[in-house]
């Protein structure tokens, strides 16, 4: 007898634009996507299910936006969405290439107190452009999971599916007293070539 299925878990995928959200969207849901207009606006979104360990995770693919401060439509949609699901998970999508640029994105998001999961996508083409970025020590760092994945290969993505119930909320104070040397480690960090400047690549 198959055991029940949980059901009541919002995903809401956020990331800036470009950094591979919509195929890792089709990786974890499927062909099983509804796209639909936002209600009053021109922009959509995609709504598609995940079914991991027995339980049924509603995946929305929220349009890309740098910030949690609406520039235009589709980044307007974006914070609508989050407000309307103050329960939801937050996978959040990070470019391996140009992590600097979604930091602030995560930082606001995370500053919500909502659960938190990070994948680290395109890594395989930050290897070709041989940048590395510490994904334990972001880890640490932040203190939610950060899973390392390449959407068009698929690699990891079965193991962020698997990781996504373990998603938290992070604590900002902690977060802030990391950064600020309260734990060994952060000396080890130093900037590669190519990243902006996050602090969190590894030579």
């Amino acid at each position: 007898m198959n055991k029940p299925v949980d059901t009541g878990t919002t995903v809401l995928m956020v990331g800036n634009p470009n950094v591979g959200k919509s195929a890792l969207f089709n990786r974890l849901t499927g062909a099983n996507a509804v796209v639909s207009n936002y209600p009053g606006t021109t922009v959509d979104y995609t709504e598609g299910t995940l079914i991991e360990a027995h339980r049924t995770f509603t995946i929305i693919d929220v349009p890309g936006t740098y910030s949690l401060t609406p520039r235009d439509a589709a980044e307007e949609v974006a914070v609508r969405l989050l407000g309307e699901h103050p329960d939801a998970t937050v996978l959040l999508v990070l470019d391996a290439t140009r992590i600097e640029r979604g930091l602030y994105l995560t930082l606001e998001v995370v500053e919500r107190g909502v659960p938190c999961i990070i994948a680290l996508n395109m890594t395989d083409a930050a290897h070709d452009k041989r940048i590395s970025v510490d994904a334990a020590e972001m880890e640490r760092l932040l203190g939610i999971p950060v899973i390392e994945t390449t959407a068009i290969s698929g690699e990891g993505v079965k193991r962020l599916a698997g990781m996504i119930r373990m998603a938290k909320a992070a604590d900002i104070s902690a977060i802030r007293s990391r950064l600020n040397g309260g734990e060994p480690g952060e000396e080890r960090m130093t900037i590669r070539p190519g990243c902006g400047g996050c602090g969190l690549c590894v030579r």
